[in-house]
């Protein structure tokens, strides 16, 4: 997605095991009372990595995704390559900015379907031989690559013409950041190809659909989601809100986990305390009576000051359709970032979350990277996901045609 993070300094060696979300349900955050979660469902995954200084969140959560597959269909458990995607992405940045006159989306942000495309058309492979760390640095930084990138667009799109040197100039610069592609390389003993490696990894990319739900087009049918990282133009189906969660739920109870897009930029969501929530603030109608008892009686000021402590769950707002269509229209609601669903937790008064895997390293959050995201905001803030279509309830993959 757009929004670039940069790290903070590391402030301990963290060592994370294989399926280590284990570690996010298990704790509790290191507040005053603390949030209290139980595990519901834990679906296994890989350990969490960095983006560090890139907008590839897009890349990272879908390689999460798929390697979650692989471990789901038995495959074993893979860690591939996210900047082999990357390097493809950026030569179809290009040639589309061409295309549009220069009016293409350079930014380094991307939605699911981008990854899934250059799977298909180019392979993949492990990380161990292309780990895209082909500059002096000790983890991904794009800042500069991003630069060359946009000033030798602008060549081509001038002279109305990509010459045989700008090809080669394009691919100099990635070749010098990245990494050359490898042409074949062996693996644990056995010699592959990109696309020999990717075949045998059993992925169906036909079998993974991008699900929204707003009413900019009819409910069950597709279109087009006009967000600005959807610069190839795709289509994802449309359901309502509450259809969106039971998918979600149905996918998790099935072993299935979740590639999920959305909006990271409220006061509520604090990766920092491992929570993302929607706070109710004004309507103390909607709490429950000891709620009343312990907010009731304070300020609005002062109730928003409590909920963003994170100190102890807080009653949320209401999220109704038409609550999440006026973010999206006001652009409260954006396309952020990009994550990894992996399970379910709740905390000590019930209320139901998500077990997300973000990107940022393990240091940054009280699980280990991990943190959970309440039904609310996700209802809220949910800006797409992209789920394997056999995880769907039977009656909406009908709706959909599926």
């Amino acid at each position: 997605m757009k929004k670039q993070f940069f790290l903070t300094l590391i402030l301990a060696l963290i060592i994370v095991p294989s399926f280590s979300q284990k570690k996010n349900t298990a704790a509790t955050s290191k507040t005053d009372e603390g949030y209290k979660f139980t595990p519901v469902i834990e679906l296994k995954a890989t350990p969490v990595k960095n983006q560090a200084s890139t907008g590839t969140c897009w890349d990272f959560a879908t390689t999460s995704f798929i390697e979650s597959e692989l471990l789901r269909m038995g495959k074993g458990e893979y860690d591939l390559s996210e900047m082999y995607i990357d390097r493809f992405d950026y030569v179809d940045r290009l040639k589309d900015n061409f295309i549009q006159q220069g009016k293409g989306n350079l930014g380094q942000g991307g939605v699911g379907h981008d990854w899934m495309i250059e799977f298909a058309r180019n392979g993949i492979v492990p990380e161990e031989v292309y780990t895209g760390l082909n500059y002096s640095m000790p983890n991904h930084n794009h800042g500069e690559l991003n630069a060359f990138i946009n000033a030798v667009a602008a060549v081509p799109v001038k002279r109305n013409r990509e010459s045989d040197q700008y090809f080669t100039i394009v691919d100099a610069i990635l070749d010098t950041y990245l990494g050359k592609v490898p042409q074949s390389f062996t693996y644990k003993g056995v010699g592959y190809t990109p696309k020999s490696f990717s075949a045998g990894l059993g992925i169906k990319t036909e079998d993974y659909v991008e699900i929204t739900s707003f009413t900019i087009f009819p409910f069950y049918t597709q279109g087009l989601l006009p967000i600005p990282d959807n610069w190839r133009k795709m289509n994802y189906y449309n359901i309502p809100i509450n259809e969106l969660v039971e998918v979600m739920d149905s996918s998790l109870k099935k072993g299935y986990t979740i590639a999920w897009d959305g909006d990271v930029s409220e006061k509520g969501f604090s990766h920092s305390k491992g929570v993302a929530i929607i706070p109710e603030i004004k309507n103390t109608d909607l709490y429950s009576n000891a709620d009343k008892a312990r907010y009731g009686k304070m300020s609005e000021e002062e109730r928003s000051a409590e909920a963003y402590k994170f100190n102890r769950p807080f009653p949320e707002a209401k999220v109704t359709q038409e609550s999440r269509e006026e973010g999206y229209d006001n652009k409260t609601t954006t396309d952020d970032h990009l994550m990894h669903i992996t399970g379910i937790v709740k905390d000590q008064n019930g209320t139901k979350y998500y077990i997300t895997k973000n990107s940022w390293g393990t240091e940054r959050s009280p699980f280990a990277g991990y943190l959970n995201i309440s039904e609310n905001y996700v209802r809220a803030k949910t800006i797409s996901i992209m789920v394997n279509k056999n995880a769907l309830p039977d009656e909406i993959k009908t709706k959909l045609g599926l």
